[in-house]
C-alpha cells in the first residue's frame, strides 16, 4: 500500500493565510521601527501611575489598529477588539492587557497627549525608512528624495467648533472647518508616507487675518529644515507655490523644487519661455514609455530664464513642458495634454524624461495614493474621532501612522511571498487581516517567536 500525502484542506489554508498576514503585519513594525514601545518611546505618559490600566503604547497602537483594520469609528473598537477573546488574547500578549483599550478611555488619554511628540513618532517612522535605506532606490537622480507638500480639508462643522476653525461662506452659510497641510515624501512604486504635518488654524476665535495654506507652508518648511538639515530634499509643488518667496526660501534650505506651471502661473516667465524655444531646437525629446506603445511624449524646456520678483529678488529658473499624446480611455481617440513645470533643477537631454515622469509627475500621488485613499479607502480621514482639538490632532497623526504600516506590509516581501497574487485591493487586505486578527488565536511564545525571527523585508523596485 503506498503513502500518499494527503493535500492540506482548505481550512488548513485559510488559516495558514491568516497567521501570514498577522505575521506580516507585526513583524513589519518589529522590524522597521521595534515594536510599538519603541515607536512611541519619545510620548510622554501625562497620567497617575496608579490609575493606569493600559500602558501608553497599547492606548495608542489601539488607535492606529482602529485606523489599519478601517473600523471606521471609536465605538467600533469596542465592538470588533474588546469583545473578542483573539483579539483580547493578543493585547495580552504585546502590552499585558487584559483586552484592548475602549474607545472612550483612547480618547480621554489622548486630550492630554503633547501632539508634538506624536508628529516625531511619525516623522521618525520615515526617518529610520530613509535610514535602513529602505528609500534610497527612489530617489531622483539617486540623490533628491521627493517630498510634495500639498493641503487637504479635514473636519468640517455647521457650527463653531472651536477658537481655532476656519471659517467660509457659501450658499449664504458659514462652514467651520480644519485643514492640514501635509510634506509627504513620494515614491515611484506608489507608496506615499507622511513626513511632517502642519495643522492650519486661526490663533483664536476673531482674527485680524485667517491662517491659509502659504503661511502654513512657510511654517512647516522651517520645521522641515530644522529636522532634516542635510536631507536632499525635492519638493514637489502646485501652482499655488510659484512665486519669489517659494524660490527665494529653497535656495536658503538649498532645495531643489519641481512646481506646475499653470497658463495663469507667472505670465513674464511663460512668456520668456514660448519666446526663447526657437533659439534653443536642441532642447527637444520625443519620447515613447515602455509598454505603451501608442503614447508619444514630446519634451521642449528652457534654462536660465531670468525672473525679478515682487521684492526685487532675482531667480534663475528652467521651464519645462510635456505634450504627451494618447489614446482616451473612454472614446479610444488620441487626445494631447499638456504638462508644464518650473524647476530650479538644470535640464538636459539626459534627465528631462526621469524629471517629468519620475519628479513633476508624481505630485499628484499624494492627491490618489495620499488623501482620496485616506479619505474614500476605509481610513475615514474626513469623520470626527473627536471634537476636542488635542485628542482630534492625535487621532490624525495615528491614521498617517497606520496608513504607512499598511503600505509597507502591501508592497514588502514578506506580504507577497505569502500572497504572490495579492489579495485584490489594499482595502480587501484591510479586512482579511481583522478577520485573521479576529479569529486566529496566537499564544505569547508564538507571537513571540514572529518577532523574534530574523528576517530580511524588501520592495520592489520602481
Amino acid at each position: 500500500m503506498s503513502n500518499v500525502s494527503s493535500a492540506p484542506s482548505p481550512q488548513d489554508e485559510h488559516t495558514r493565510q491568516q497567521v501570514d498576514l498577522i505575521r506580516s503585519f507585526l513583524v513589519t513594525v518589529q522590524h522597521f521601527f521595534g515594536g510599538f514601545g519603541h515607536m512611541f518611546r519619545l510620548v510622554k505618559d501625562p497620567r497617575h501611575p496608579a490609575y493606569i490600566t493600559y500602558s501608553l503604547p497599547a492606548m495608542l497602537a489601539a488607535g492606529v489598529l482602529m485606523f489599519l483594520l478601517r473600523l471606521g469609528a471609536r465605538r467600533q473598537v469596542g465592538f470588533m477588539l474588546r469583545r473578542n477573546d483573539p483579539s483580547s488574547a493578543k493585547f495580552k500578549a504585546l502590552f499585558g492587557t487584559e483586552t484592548c483599550p475602549h474607545g472612550d478611555s483612547m480618547n480621554e488619554t489622548y486630550k492630554r497627549l503633547e501632539v508634538t511628540e506624536v508628529q516625531e513618532t511619525v516623522t521618525q517612522m520615515v526617518e529610520a525608512l530613509i535610514r535602513k535605506k529602505v528609500l534610497y532606490r527612489y530617489r531622483l537622480f539617486d540623490r533628491y528624495f521627493l517630498v510634495v507638500v500639498d493641503g487637504t480639508g479635514v473636519l468640517t462643522f455647521s457650527e463653531r467648533h472651536c477658537s481655532q476653525c476656519l471659517t467660509m461662506t457659501r450658499n449664504g452659510h458659514t462652514i467651520y472647518y480644519h485643514p492640514v497641510l501635509e510634506a509627504k515624501l513620494v515614491t515611484a512604486s506608489g507608496m506615499v508616507f507622511s513626513l511632517m504635518t502642519e495643522f492650519i488654524e486661526n490663533p483664536g476665535e476673531h482674527p485680524t487675518k485667517q491662517d491659509c495654506e502659504l503661511k502654513a507652508f512657510y511654517r512647516l518648511a522651517k520645521r522641515l529644515k530644522q529636522r532634516f538639515p542635510r536631507l536632499p530634499l525635492c519638493l514637489l509643488l502646485d501652482g499655488l507655490f510659484a512665486g519669489g518667496p517659494t524660490f527665494s526660501l529653497c535656495k536658503q534650505y538649498g532645495w531643489k523644487y519641481i512646481i506646475v506651471l499653470q497658463e495663469d502661473d507667472l505670465p513674464y516667465v511663460q512668456e520668456q519661455f514660448a519666446a526663447l524655444l526657437d533659439f534653443f531646437p536642441e532642447n527637444h525629446l520625443r519620447f515613447h514609455p515602455a509598454g505603451q506603445y501608442k503614447t508619444v511624449q514630446e519634451f521642449h524646456w528652457v534654462n536660465d530664464i531670468e525672473y525679478v520678483d515682487s521684492k526685487h529678488n532675482e531667480h534663475k529658473l528652467s521651464v519645462v513642458r510635456c505634450l504627451e499624446t494618447k489614446p482616451d480611455p473612454k472614446t479610444g481617440e488620441l487626445k494631447t495634454t499638456c504638462f508644464k513645470w518650473i524647476t530650479n533643477l538644470t535640464v538636459k537631454i539626459t534627465n528631462v524624461i526621469e524629471l517629468a515622469n519620475q519628479g513633476g509627475r508624481l505630485r499628484w500621488k499624494i492627491e490618489n495614493e495620499g488623501f482620496n485613499v485616506q479619505k474614500n479607502g476605509g481610513y475615514g480621514l474626513e469623520h470626527i474621532y473627536s471634537h476636542h482639538p488635542v485628542s482630534a490632532k492625535v487621532f490624525y497623526l495615528l491614521l498617517q501612522i497606520a496608513h504607512t504600516i499598511a503600505q509597507l506590509i502591501q508592497y514588502g516581501s514578506l506580504f507577497r511571498k505569502a500572497f504572490p497574487v495579492g489579495v485584490g485591493s489594499a482595502k480587501n487586505l484591510a479586512w482579511r487581516l481583522l478577520e485573521a486578527w479576529r479569529n486566529v488565536r496566537l499564544s505569547s511564545p508564538q507571537i513571540r517567536h514572529m518577532l523574534d525571527t530574523r528576517v530580511r523585508i524588501s520592495f520592489k523596485p520602481p
